[in-house]
């Protein structure tokens, strides 16, 4: 029999506290009086340690590591997305979304409902080069901190702008800012997901120290060199720096394999099909390998009756009997006189993967430069310059090529001026896929003196999201005749809905209006309907039926209904009707001498083993 007289839990996961209980799940002889026993569990892991070096060990750490861990495993209890339809596009049909908020926040918000759903993740975090970024994570009310941290408020609680005179260029703000997110970030990819990360050399060497530590270093793909600039800056003392980097991680490297960069026409010419071999055109590829392996230094003989051995120090690629095979399948290669150096036949139509292996260094030829993406953006709005160097639409349509599928999702939580939109929009377009965005972005304000500010964007949202428009527009006007989602659901960081109860006896009056209604007196009923569906796993691209004051939220896997009207004991039985799923959770709102209702609901649940079985009650 379930429990079904529960609390809602108005908050995400606590990572700390589902640790443990795994922990305890997996080894019960490790709890003791309700406690995990640290030191046993380092027995267990580590039994044979010398005891003079079990404090010795390879890590790397910084000053506010351990809090950094904490905020990333801390949930967030004070916060909400609040839908913006205003702001938004196509609200009815699109599935993608953009989303205005402190991405700490957000990212904890995404939890449930995107956990282990991200194909791949691109972020182009600050530099840390010197200049103001606005991430200064506290432990405690984080709202409040986010509203001051972004510019919204001051100390006194007045509107104000964001401090640009921050110490944004040590390198432990910049450490304690980054690792909660990241950590954050790896719960959501899928078991093949991926991460690209866009990095100079400033914090280069640290951001690969903390990806090896969170996503670990054998997950660990690649360090992309992109040539962001095509001319040298002669002002320069010493060198002119024409890069940047790349990190990229798979959530588990056993389980990726890359699609490859799509095959051009340069690289099928190198195909042919010389002695019309019926499987189609082929090339031929080098037999002998190195080190040589003493078993496959064999002579062959060629057509022409000429014996070939390996090279000095090298043998050949197949034993003596796989030879035989490939060449009773003719797979061997002699050369068009039958007296070349033998060679293995690789044929197109039998390569694993659709596209090309891609290198390690990016040439801007192919991916485009920075001066490139800046000019392409000013002529996207108008021949007006609002950002410094975003990335090319080019270079980021590169690692989705890469490592995503028709359908995936894929996030950008430092998504500046959204390239990131705007190259899933012209991926989609590409090739006839249906991938959808998620964009996150700190709502700093613009300055006052920018010509962003003057035409009338006073926040960084406010630029990315006319760009989407902007983009969308101009790839349905070149695709005119495909099924492309160029719209976005823009959703913005707020104030819970549903108060917090304050453990502090002075405030112990005021909570007391909690009992006459759990929400804040200026919020919805939509907002608190979304509240309840993002904590309790659902997406930000569903969209409840609504009757009434109930809201009825359904996915592929989560069924909720969100009863903030009035009801009586009968309610199981009418909604039981509308249930799409074999399991639904239904959260109440109590109301006011309730009581009964609510008992005779719970005493149903207990008496009716189909109701039992199909629904799941939380209160409000």
């Amino acid at each position: 029999m379930k429990e079904n007289d529960t609390k809602f839990q108005a908050k995400t996961p606590d990572f700390n506290t589902e640790a443990a209980e795994k922990i305890a799940r997996l080894f019960p002889e490790l709890v003791s009086d309700g406690q995990i026993n640290v030191e046993a569990l380092e027995d267990l892991l580590s039994p044979d340690l010398e005891d003079e070096e079990s404090n010795e060990k390879y890590e790397f750490t910084w000053r506010g590591k351990r809090n950094a861990k904490r905020i990333a495993n801390a949930p967030a209890r004070s916060t909400t997305l609040i839908a913006n339809k205003d702001k938004s596009k196509n609200w009815d049909s699109t599935k993608n979304v953009y989303v205005e908020g402190d991405n700490l926040e957000v990212l904890k918000l995404l939890q449930k409902a995107y956990s282990e759903r991200i194909k791949m993740i691109y972020i182009d975090p600050p530099y840390n080069t010197g200049h103001d970024f606005v991430y200064k994570d506290k432990f405690n009310d984080s709202y409040n901190n986010y509203l001051k941290e972004t510019g919204q408020l001051d100390d006194e609680g007045n509107v104000t702008t964001t401090n640009r005179e921050s110490n944004g260029r040590f390198h432990t703000d910049w450490l304690n800012m980054m690792y909660p997110r990241l950590k954050l970030a790896r719960n959501l990819l899928t078991d093949d997901g991926v991460i690209f990360i866009s990095i100079d050399d400033n914090e280069d060497a640290n951001l690969k120290k903390i990806c090896d530590e969170i996503f670990g270093e054998n997950n660990f793909l690649a360090q992309v060199i992109w040539e962001r600039a095509y001319a040298p800056i002669n002002l320069k003392k010493n060198f002119s720096e024409s890069h940047d980097y790349i990190l990229v991680y798979a959530k588990d490297a056993t389980l990726v394999e890359t699609r490859g960069i799509p095959r051009n026409d340069e690289a099928d010419d190198r195909y042919s099909n010389p002695d019309n071999d019926p499987r189609g055109v082929w090339q031929s590829d080098n037999l002998s390998v190195g080190p040589a392996i003493e078993a496959n230094i064999y002579p062959i003989k060629t057509p022409s009756g000429r014996l070939v051995e390996p090279p000095a120090g090298r043998s050949w690629s197949l034993s003596r009997q796989a030879f035989r095979e490939r060449l009773q399948d003719n797979r061997i290669w002699f050369g068009s006189d039958g007296n070349g150096v033998p060679r293995m036949k690789r044929f197109l139509s039998e390569l694993r993967k659709p596209g090309i292996t891609p290198m390690t260094i990016w040439k801007y030829k192919e991916v485009g430069h920075s001066q490139e993406a800046t000019q392409q953006l000013q002529k996207l709005m108008g021949g007006k310059k609002y950002f410094d160097y975003p990335k090319p639409v080019k270079l980021i349509q590169r690692a989705i090529q890469l490592y995503s599928e028709s359908d995936s999702i894929i996030l950008d939580f430092f998504s500046g001026s959204a390239t990131t939109a705007q190259s899933v929009m012209e991926q989609n377009a590409e090739d006839g896929g249906h991938r959808k965005f998620i964009m996150v972005q700190l709502p700093e304000k613009t300055d006052k003196k920018s010509v962003a500010y003057k035409d009338g964007y006073k926040t960084i949202p406010d630029i990315a999201e006319e760009r989407i428009r902007r983009a969308g527009e101009a790839i349905q006007k070149e695709h005119p005749k495909a099924d492309i989602d160029t719209g976005f659901k823009v959703f913005k960081l707020e104030k819970s809905t549903i108060k917090q109860w304050d453990e502090n006896p002075e405030n112990f009056e005021a909570q007391l209006e909690l009992i006459h209604s759990p929400f804040t007196q200026d919020s919805t009923n939509d907002q608190r309907a979304e509240e309840i569906a993002i904590k309790s796993g659902i997406d930000l691209e569903t969209s409840p039926e609504v009757d009434g004051d109930n809201y009825h939220f359904v996915t592929d896997d989560k069924e909720v209904f969100a009863i903030l009207g009035k009801y009586d004991e009968n309610l199981l039985e009418k909604i039981n009707k509308q249930r799409k799923l074999p399991n639904a959770t239904v959260v109440l709102r109590e109301m006011d001498n309730g009581s009964e209702i609510k008992f005779n609901l719970i005493e149903k649940m207990k008496q009716e083993p189909e109701l039992n079985d199909h629904f799941s009650l939380e209160w409000l």
